[in-house]
């Protein structure tokens, strides 16, 4: 299997790391968990023990997940501020209405934090692009103001 790389900001790194120092440090508490439903007695219908264990599974994996993907992160910076490249800020303005976005990779994105994916398909229309450069995105004209 070819390990793909993932592009991730440096903040998005310490983000990725802050949680993955969270989920160890809770394996202690889920284990603990899991030794007090043990504790209850019949296991095939201890609610609280199969919770807690789903709990531990839903942890590891999101701590393996973590891991490889730490593993496999190559850091963008946004670039020079002549063109839309990973990492960059835009202003753009959306029919009429400005607002402003940080161009990442897929896993880190989140439009609600003005965080949007380079193969998104805005992300996709805005890339290679300079400021004042008009691009069509869902039927509407998309204007690149600045490039931060």
């Amino acid at each position: 299997m070819i390990k793909k790389s993932v592009n991730l900001t440096a903040e998005g790194k310490k983000e990725l790391e802050r949680e993955l120092e969270e989920l160890i440090a809770s394996r202690p508490e889920i284990a603990e968990k899991i030794a007090t439903a043990r504790a209850f007695g019949d296991l095939s219908e201890n609610e609280e023990y199969s919770s807690a264990r789903n709990e531990q599974k839903l942890t590891e994996s999101r701590i393996l997940e973590i891991q490889e993907l730490l593993k496999n992160a190559k850091i963008i910076r946004g670039g020079k501020k002549d063109s839309v490249t990973l990492g960059a800020t835009v202003l753009l303005n959306l029919g009429g209405k400005e607002v402003e976005y940080i161009l990442v990779g897929p896993t880190e994105a989140n439009p609600l934090e003005g965080k949007i994916s380079n193969e998104s398909p805005i992300g996709k229309a805005i890339s290679g692009h300079k400021a004042g450069d008009s691009v069509e995105f869902n039927g509407k004209k998309v204007e690149i103001i600045e490039i931060k």
